[in-house]
């Protein structure tokens, strides 16, 4: 197995390989003082690793940092529904349908690659909001790695099996929460979002979703269609995605359910950030 035994949060150094430790303490400072004459509330839990997140997230751009752990906060306080509770157990049983997983390479510029399954989705078990809490719990254990706060990720999401039932769970509300946190309200670099098998119903969701989009975010969004695999990748190397993508991994359910078995080894860790 790959790199997926680096899904427990790496135990090493506080820097990435490239970075200068004399420019990392100088951005820490800044970052803090600023954020402190900001607003408060943006220093809570303010260690210097979880301040890292966000300047990397940012290429230790200040400004650009501080906007974002500002709008990080105001998301946390205006969604609570979502961002309060990353327990996994209340959503295990989308996670055990195989809905979800992250590969266990990565591609070449390092980014993680994730893949969700929409057709793994059953809307009369499972809301919106806990399909997006599925995300964000994935997203609560990669950021704790660092080569993804560096280098990002890349998230396919296979529309095969998207019913009228999954359109009617995106509401405007919704489509405005997730295009906040895809766009600048959490301290991960999307690199590229890849839609296949896309029917033509969800262009009709996509539309509702686009305008809260950053430019930024648009032009990293391809819908390959149903004739994915050369022009995908081009994106993503295919021999690092599972057998059914025409890759040289397992089956997508054994990675799925591989992940799973993380996820819930990371239980107590997650309840602890659920009560934070």
């Amino acid at each position: 197995m790959s790199e997926l035994c680096l899904h427990k949060p790496e135990p090493s150094p506080l820097l990435a390989a490239k970075e200068d430790p004399a420019m990392v303490t100088l951005c820490l400072d800044t970052l803090r003082q600023r954020a402190a004459r900001e607003n408060e509330r943006c220093l809570r839990s303010a260690s210097d690793t979880f301040l890292l997140r966000f300047l990397r997230a940012r290429d230790f751009n200040i400004d650009l940092a501080l906007k974002l752990l500002v709008n990080y906060h105001k998301w946390r306080d205006e969604c609570p529904e979502i961002s309060a509770d990353v327990r996994p157990f209340p959503v295990i049983g989308l996670l055990h349908s195989g809905y979800h997983c992250v590969l266990k390479s990565r591609d070449r510029t390092g980014s993680r690659v994730l893949i969700y399954r929409i057709g793994q989705w059953d809307t009369k078990q499972f809301s919106a909001y806990q399909v997006f809490r599925v995300s964000l719990i994935t997203s609560e254990l990669i950021v704790q790695e660092i080569e993804t706060q560096c280098n990002g990720l890349k998230a396919i999401f296979d529309l095969h099996g998207w019913k009228f039932a999954h359109a009617l769970q995106i509401t405007p509300t919704i489509a405005k929460r997730i295009a906040a946190v895809l766009t600048d309200s959490y301290p991960l670099k999307v690199r590229g979002i890849h839609l296949l098998n896309e029917p033509m119903i969800f262009h009709t969701v996509f539309a509702l979703i686009k305008p809260f989009l950053s430019d930024k975010i648009k032009q990293r969004i391809w819908m390959h269609g149903s004739d994915y695999r050369e022009s995908l990748g081009q994106h993503i190397p295919l021999d690092i995605l599972p057998c059914e993508y025409g890759g040289q991994e397992a089956s997508v359910d054994e990675i799925c359910q591989e992940w799973t078995h993380f996820v819930m080894k990371c239980e107590e860790q997650l309840i602890r950030l659920s009560s934070t």
